[in-house]
């Protein structure tokens, strides 16, 4: 029975540590989404002032 009762808290902590881990993945991939938009909105307001295609699309914006 004492082993059973360690087994059950050794699941309950895995599952805690999955839901923090699919917590975070969720995050990071949030920010790295608007990280992207912030990188393209820059790119195309930098090509705006240079007068220049930068990211090589073939238009300058």
């Amino acid at each position: 029975m004492f082993w059973d009762l360690i087994q059950q808290s050794e699941i309950e902590e895995q599952k805690e540590k999955a839901v923090s881990i699919e917590q975070r993945v969720l995050y990071l991939e949030e920010e790295l989404e608007k990280t992207r938009l912030l990188l393209i909105k820059t790119l195309h307001l930098l090509e705006k002032e240079l007068g220049k295609d930068i990211d090589g699309d073939g238009k300058v914006g």
